[in-house]
């Protein structure tokens, strides 16, 4: 794990939508981790790490 992947995770668990952004464009994977976030922030959260990990 680089330090691009370890700031990327950071901004994934404090900023949910903008980790799944910065990888993934404005694609379905950003779309699926604003609707989790919104129904609730912890799994937008998870989303967001598995996004951006995998």
């Amino acid at each position: 794990m680089g330090a691009a992947t370890l700031l990327e995770v950071i901004l994934a668990i404090f900023i949910t939508t903008v980790g799944a952004f910065l990888l993934c464009g404005c694609g379905v994977e950003f779309w699926i981790d604003l609707l989790l976030t919104i129904l609730g922030y912890l799994p937008g959260i998870i989303y967001a790490i598995y996004v951006v990990v995998i």
